[in-house]
């Protein structure tokens, strides 16, 4: 294959995932009343709304949600409209560029003025909810897609997809990475840093990598993640016109064009349903743990969090994107050695045990090793449900059986983890201002167990050829 484009098709994956890894892991702090319970006096809240969106549980639910709603959507809209309609680089390039702005629109929203009077819990009438709504929706619809579309390019332009997509798209998971660290100098207390005598380069940076950003002056910094990932998206939407030809796929004679509903049929098999089963309570966890984790390290610790200084959490976060990568280079060994049963309860264990480490080791040193479990998490779970998708059905189902799990993973289990996990904390865990995180984190901790015991028990597919090493999967989180 010609290096030129395999580097080309690499760096899109780069921005691709740099857009999705700039303002995921820290919004699930951005949009509550600073983290409190909506049972506060109204006194309490009233003091705090210049400096709060002031959206209410049910509205961060609805927020959070629009992601996996665009990933169910997108599902069906990219396989059975998008890339049968038109050229992808040019899907790629208007949908990154309409996306884009709309992630920097959400930096520009403001907090709603006070109102006097408001019950606890009561909307502020002022609140930009429905601004911030339909933006963030009009971003999901449009970007998922084009996670789909970017993979659809590279296996259009490259010849031998076992041996080159993975190192290509390897290019995403080092994306993730890349959008943690302009944020160690962007959620810096500047004030702190001027204030602060210095001599020479070096002892200037130390007092800008140790000066980030805590509390409520972290939450309003936040808004820099919308507008770097929109400034990224944008790039991306001209990087794409540079991209490969790849034109719209035609619909051969006969073809099913509504093929996703073969997926359905594929529960009428009790391994697939328990594995279904277990992916959604898996992709549960997950998502808790991106709801809960980059509040969890910014809170203080007098508040029972872990007090990392706000530049930090989403370099610490990446952490398990490093893991996985490395992962991937024994996943292969390890299927071979242990089967897909057990490599997949490990997988599930791995989050039973960093929730483990949360609830009862809540301190900085632990929380942040355990962030290399990440691997183990995602690798050995989620990889290898695609990989046993792939390899395990015959090749007319396999496209059906990875929607199937697919849809699961990014579409059903965020959407109920997103419009619990606010409530959980805001309004069950949180009170006076102090959140009970140890509560909080053995809900993921059960339901992690349950998995594991449930797969080990009950998930016994037909014996099978052993498993190959198999490339990286499409998705990664």
């Amino acid at each position: 294959m010609n290096t030129s484009i395999r580097f080309r098709l690499f760096i899109m994956m780069v921005l691709e995932f740099v857009v999705w890894g700039c303002w995921l892991p820290l919004i699930y702090n951005y949009l509550p009343i600073l983290g409190l319970s909506a049972a506060e006096p109204p006194a309490v809240l009233m003091s705090l709304v210049p400096k709060s969106l002031w959206f209410l549980v049910s509205q961060q639910a609805l927020i959070l949600n629009a992601f996996p709603v665009a990933a169910v959507i997108g599902m069906f809209f990219s396989n059975q409209f998008a890339d049968r309609n038109f050229s992808a680089e040019r899907f790629m390039a208007f949908s990154h560029f309409v996306g884009g702005l709309a992630l920097l629109g959400l930096a520009f929203i403001q907090a709603p003025a006070p109102v006097e009077g408001l019950a606890p819990g009561q909307a502020n009438p002022g609140a930009p909810f429905w601004p911030f709504f339909v933006l963030m929706l009009i971003h999901c619809v449009l970007y998922v897609p084009t996670i789909s579309i970017a993979n659809s390019i590279a296996f259009a332009n490259i010849k031998d997809p076992q041996k080159e997509f993975g190192l290509i798209r390897v290019g995403g998971t080092i994306g993730w990475i890349l959008a943690a660290w302009p944020f160690t100098f962007i959620l810096v207390d500047w004030n702190k840093v001027n204030a602060t005598p210095t001599h020479g380069l070096t002892e200037w940076l130390g007092t800008v990598l140790g000066s980030g950003l805590t509390g409520e002056a972290l939450q309003r910094g936040t808004r820099w993640t919308f507008i770097v990932g929109g400034v990224v998206s944008l790039v991306l939407a001209a990087y794409s016109l540079t991209l490969p030809h790849t034109p719209p796929k035609k619909v051969e004679q006969g073809a099913d064009r509504f093929a996703w509903l073969e997926a359905v049929k594929l529960l009428r098999h009790p391994f697939v349903l328990v594995l279904w089963v277990v992916t959604f309570i898996d992709a549960f966890v997950l998502y808790s743990y991106f709801n809960w984790t980059g509040t969890f390290l910014g809170t203080t610790i007098d508040k029972g969090g872990v007090g990392i200084p706000g530049n930090w959490i989403m370099p610490i976060m990446s952490i398990g994107q490093i893991a996985e990568m490395l992962t991937m280079f024994v996943l292969g060994a390890v299927l071979q050695r242990l089967g897909w049963r057990w490599t997949m309860v490990i997988g599930i264990l791995g989050h039973a045990a960093r929730f483990s480490v949360y609830a009862f080791f809540p301190t900085a040193t632990p929380v942040i090793v355990i962030q290399l479990l990440h691997g183990i998490c995602y690798a050995f779970f989620f990889a290898t449900v695609y990989i046993f998708a792939d390899e395990y059905f015959p090749k007319d189902v396999r496209a059906s059986a990875q929607g199937l799990f697919n849809v699961m993973i990014l579409g059903i289990g965020a959407l109920v983890a997103n419009s619990i996990c606010p409530y959980l904390m805001q309004t069950r865990f949180t009170h006076g201002g102090i959140t009970d995180f140890r509560g909080l984190f053995l809900a993921p901790l059960g339901a992690a167990l349950v998995a594991a015991i449930a797969l080990a028990l009950f998930f016994h597919p037909p014996k099978k050829q052993t498993p190959k090493p198999a490339a990286e999967p499409a998705v990664t989180a």
